[in-house]
């Protein structure tokens, strides 16, 4: 049995996301919020917590673990496809992410978080709207220190 495609009913385009479109939020991590994070998802490494085996360590200072930088990452693209305020209802799914990490995040510095969408394709299997997006956490707008991909899939909300 073949199956046949109506192409009639693939959209031609999408306000739901854009190429181009861009989210962006500054965050700051205090000492406590990196090891309350660190302890919370069962991140023992004392570079997370312990100032004297930190300040022994490469960096000489407390840092942030990786996946506190990047739930960050992930939460602000998630809420920002996933949103309602502009009157149109989302529906959004995260299938894949990738992550590399360029630098340490240390206490209290000023890190801008990043994405901006860089292809979108409709996907009929899915029934909705399959992106990619680039993105980033800046200290400061000088230094990566961490830079990601993410494939992401948005439906109008209710489909």
């Amino acid at each position: 049995m073949n199956a046949t495609v109506d192409l009639s009913a693939t959209p031609a385009t999408t306000t739901l996301v854009s190429v181009g479109e861009i989210c962006e939020r500054i965050v700051r991590f205090s000492r406590e919020d990196i090891a309350t994070f660190a302890r919370l998802t069962g991140d023992t490494n004392p570079l997370h917590h312990d100032v004297q085996a930190a300040q022994r360590a490469r960096h000489g200072e407390i840092i942030a673990s990786g996946q506190q930088t990047t739930a960050q990452l992930i939460g602000l693209i998630a809420s920002h496809f996933s949103r309602s305020d502009d009157g149109q209802a989302r529906e959004l799914l995260c299938l894949n992410f990738n992550f590399s990490f360029k630098a340490p995040v240390f206490a209290e510095q000023e890190l801008m978080l990043y994405w901006r969408v860089a292809n979108v394709e409709w996907n009929a299997t899915l029934g909705g709207w399959l992106f990619h997006a680039d993105g980033r956490a800046t200290v400061r707008n000088a230094h990566p220190c961490i830079i990601g991909r993410g494939t992401l899939l948005v439906k109008a909300g209710g489909a």
